[in-house]
């Protein structure tokens, strides 16, 4: 027996399993780094989109008057629209034979009946300092005025509107609209305080449903959304159906849980940990999107905006208050597992939010995140309307960073009229080509963020739907980073992963 060789031998082998273990385990870590993502969109659960379950807001007072409904009002005796004079900072006249965003007022809610009223340029419609001229000069709500919009009992398109003076507005000629009507007429079209209502614009978002139905009901009301749109049962489903992730749009007011500013609501905290809990279980990545920013970075209704209006950037503090939100949750997920990316806002809408704003914003973003999670993916979302690879300098000094882009036959004149061939040649040509302009071999990695099986062809067959997304699946499998479709769950069909997978027009 030769004891020293023996124990070489054994030192030896002891060697190689180490060196072997510790390759395996960087293997691994390497393949779960570059592993491209399968995602399905957790969306319409913890940041509202009334287009996607329209029952949660069934319940609410005069819900056609909620945040953000875009109003025209039409003088039943001058046959002209109510108009913001060079769109704010000066009179109202009542002057214009046509309406458009000069002559739309946006409604913020204080209760069902009673509003303030924000015109183009950002101005509250109030009353001139002798009390009885309508004005729209200040950009302070509360000293602005409150008004009430009374609908005629047997015409809801026919409206008195009551200006806090206690009197109503009437057009008593084009350059006069004044309130000093004491509202009791009969009406008629020769009553100068009736006017004809129509509504242009509605906005369904998270700000909505909670103000909409106050602070006694909206708790109850989204605590049950939230136990019961999303559940444990959906992440065994999505790990079992060839996904490997989820991205899950969250809103800023979460990080303030339980007391959120109002009108938001708490709990959805209590949702987001019990997801972070699922992902790990099953096995699932977890992309977490900052979906909606104080201030709103685009205006939408997804993006929790109260009115339609980018209030998001103007200000140096709602990008501190955002950066403060980035990092309360990265810190709070960070030694979860399934933490995957974090992506920093979606969608800011150019030229709302200047790309040097949104520079700004990603850099500090990006600190905060390396501050708690070093090896996390931290995502930057194109703006709607920028240029492709305008954040490409910015992700240039970065690590582990990805693009986001999202791509829909959709929200765009040009798909109105194409057939089922044509929209599926432009995925395989058009969206091809720019995907592979912006992958690049230094450049950051490119995460298609949004997709969906929906199109504006009509009588299209299961066998259509099964093509485009065929197509769909096999362009957006050469981004870098992966992609995730929009959503787990909708009311239309179409847009319904969870729908589409289980009647057999999307194979994974």
């Amino acid at each position: 027996m030769k004891t020293p060789n023996t124990k070489n031998q054994l030192l030896g082998i002891i060697c190689v399993f180490a060196i072997f273990v510790i390759s395996n385990g960087r293997s691994r870590t390497m393949n779960s780094n570059n592993q491209k993502i399968r995602a399905v969109n957790l969306g319409g659960w913890l940041v509202t989109e009334g287009w996607m379950k329209p029952s949660l807001f069934d319940s609410i007072p005069n819900k056609d008057f909620l945040d953000g409904a875009g109003l025209q009002f039409k003088s039943a005796t001058i046959g002209k629209f109510l108009c913001a004079e060079l769109g704010g900072g000066t009179i109202i006249v009542a002057n214009r034979t046509s309406a458009s965003g000069w002559e739309t007022f946006r409604l913020w809610r204080i209760d069902e009946t009673n509003f303030h009223l924000r015109v183009f340029n950002k101005e509250f419609l109030g009353l001139d300092s002798n009390g009885i001229n309508l004005v729209a000069v200040s950009t302070n709500s509360e000293t602005s005025g409150i008004f009430e919009i009374i609908k005629k009992s047997d015409d809801s398109s026919h409206v008195r509107i009551k200006a806090p003076n206690g009197l109503f507005l009437q057009a008593k000629t084009e350059d006069s609209v004044t309130a000093d009507s004491n509202g009791d007429g009969q009406w008629r079209d020769d009553d100068p305080s009736v006017f004809e209502m129509t509504k242009v614009e509605t906005m369904r978002g998270e700000y909505q449903v909670t103000n909409g139905y106050g602070p006694t009901k909206a708790p109850k009301i989204m605590k049950d959304h939230w136990d019961t749109f999303i559940v444990e049962a959906d992440f065994k489903f999505i790990a079992t159906s060839g996904l490997n992730a989820v991205r899950i749009p969250v809103g800023w007011w979460t990080a303030s849980d339980p007391t959120p500013p109002k009108p938001y609501v708490g709990g959805s905290l209590h949702a987001l940990d019990n997801a972070f809990l699922w992902a790990k279980k099953y096995n699932l990545k977890v992309i977490l999107d900052l979906h909606a920013a104080p201030g709103s970075q685009n205006g939408y209704e997804h993006s929790s905006g109260r009115d339609g209006f980018i209030e998001w950037g103007l200000t140096d503090e709602t990008i501190r208050q955002t950066v403060d939100v980035i990092e309360f949750f990265t810190a709070r997920y960070a030694k979860n597992p399934s933490l995957y990316a974090v992506e920093l806002i979606n969608e800011p809408r150019a030229p709302g939010v200047p790309l040097s704003v949104l520079t700004k914003y990603y850099e500090a973003g990006y600190k905060v995140v390396r501050k708690h999670a070093p090896n996390a993916f931290v995502v930057l979302s194109n703006r709607l309307s920028g240029e492709p690879k305008e954040l490409f300098p910015v992700a240039s000094g970065m690590k582990h960073v990805v693009v986001d882009v999202h791509y829909y036959n959709l929200f765009s004149d040009i798909f109105n009229d194409m057939t089922v061939e044509q929209n599926i040649d432009f995925i395989q040509t058009n969206r091809s080509a720019e995907l592979q302009a912006i992958t690049t071999a230094n450049g950051p990695r490119i995460f298609v963020g949004e997709w969906v099986a929906e199109w504006q062809v009509r009588g299209a067959t299961k066998q259509d739907f099964q093509r485009f997304s065929e197509a769909q699946l096999e362009v957006w499998g050469r981004a870098s980073f992966g992609w995730a479709y929009w959503s787990l769950k909708n009311v239309n069909n179409h847009w319904s992963m969870d729908w589409m997978i289980k009647n057999g027009y999307i194979n994974l």
